[in-house]
């Protein structure tokens, strides 16, 4: 009889393909931030910086998930349309 052994990886855990469509998002979301900071063409009020900071937590939440092999915050909210 084996012994009973519990594992640290909950069962709704993803997987390694999507662990790396996680990590794919993760560095986009990053990049888009760096991109909407950086472009001299879009004027530096409230609602872009807002947009750069929500795409920048929501790539790093997504890179952190991956490496810690965690659902990432978008992916808790459901399907999307």
């Amino acid at each position: 009889m084996r012994p009973f052994v519990r594992s640290n990886r909950p069962t709704d855990a993803p997987g390694r393909p999507a662990r790396r469509v996680t990590t794919a998002f993760g560095v986009l979301f990053i990049g888009l931030a760096v991109a909407i900071i950086a472009l001299p063409s879009i004027e530096m009020s409230v609602g872009p910086i807002a947009l750069a900071v929500l795409l920048g937590v929501l790539g790093v939440d997504a890179l952190l998930s991956a490496a810690r092999d965690r659902r990432s915050l978008l992916s808790r909210i459901g399907p999307l349309p």
